[in-house]
Parts: structure tokens; C-alpha cells; sequence
């Protein structure tokens, strides 16, 4: 049986919320950061892939609705309406859960470590790990080489984490 989500799209998905984690993460300064201050970040972090991923999934249904739409005007599918099925919902389940899931390895360093700095660096190196499987995973689906892949999500992943944070983000 075929899986409701691609490979490429799976990846994807936690890769986006891993790059819009480390976005909020990131803003933390660790010689300034209150207690207070963290636990607004990570709850912003959460509430923003939650938020993502439900948009994410509706944006799901909605392309599945406009490919059926445009397959029936193409004269390739039935002229009645098109329908959604329950695999579609599965997969817009999917997608949110992707995005909103992938936070979690990021902001669990927060509840378990007592100290700003060590929870930094072990949500930062997370989130390379995390983006080093998602570039494995990609090479592996294609045939490529998974290291390279891997190394190249994790060093393209801190790039636009850099890039984010210095536009503001």
C-alpha cells in the first residue's frame, strides 16, 4: 500500500518545522534570557508549528481539491464534483503532525536541563541531527549519497537559521 505522504514530502515537512523551531530558539540570548523569557520562547516555538502545521494540512486538502479540479476540466477524471476521501484527510493528519512533532527535540533540552547555555547547545545540536536525518532520508529515497546529503541539509539548514535571524525572524 502506497503511503498517504512522499518521501520528499515527509522530510520536508519536519524539515520545516525544525528551521521554524530553531527560528524562535535562536532569538534566545543566553546573557540575557530569564527563566520567564525562555518558556515564552518555547512556547511560542510550539505555538507556531502548531499553528504552521494546521495550515500546512488545510493547504493539503486544498491542492488535492484544486489537482481533482483541474484533472475534471483537463477531461482526465469523472465530470462530477470532486471528493475528498479519508486518505486525504490522513494525509493533511500527517502533515500537521510532522510539522507540530518536529519541535519537540528542540524544546525538550529546555524542560531538562536548569541552565540557559547547555540547553541552547543541546536544542541547537538536535536540530542538526534532525536535518542531517532529513538529507540522509532524501539520498537514501533518491540514491544518492547519504552523507553528503546529510551534511548539506544540516550546513544549508544553519545557513537559512542564520539568515532568518538576522532578517528578524
Amino acid at each position: 500500500m502506497k503511503g498517504v505522504l512522499e518521501p520528499i514530502d515527509r522530510v520536508s515537512e519536519v524539515v520545516f518545522g525544525v528551521l521554524m523551531a530553531m527560528t524562535f530558539i535562536g532569538a534566545l540570548n543566553v546573557a540575557e534570557a530569564g527563566e520567564g523569557e525562555v518558556r515564552k520562547v518555547m512556547v511560542a516555538a510550539l505555538g507556531c508549528n502548531i499553528a504552521w502545521g494546521l495550515v500546512d494540512g488545510i493547504m493539503y486538502v486544498v491542492a488535492i481539491l484544486t489537482e481533482r479540479s483541474r484533472a475534471r476540466l483537463l477531461g482526465e477524471a469523472p465530470q462530477d464534483a470532486p471528493r475528498l476521501h479519508a486518505h486525504d484527510f490522513r494525509g493533511a493528519l500527517g502533515v500537521f503532525l510532522l510539522v507540530t512533532v518536529s519541535t519537540f527535540p528542540l524544546v525538550v533540552p529546555f524542560m531538562l536541563f536548569g541552565e540557559l547555555a547547555p540547553a541552547l547547545l543541546a536544542s541547537r545540536l538536535a536540530a542538526v541531527a534532525m536535518l542531517f536525518l532529513g538529507g540522509w532520508a532524501l539520498a537514501r529515497y533518491s540514491g544518492g549519497n547519504r552523507w553528503l546529503a546529510g551534511t548539506g541539509m544540516a550546513a544549508v539548514g544553519a545557513l537559512l537559521v542564520g539568515a532568518l535571524m538576522a532578517l528578524g525572524g
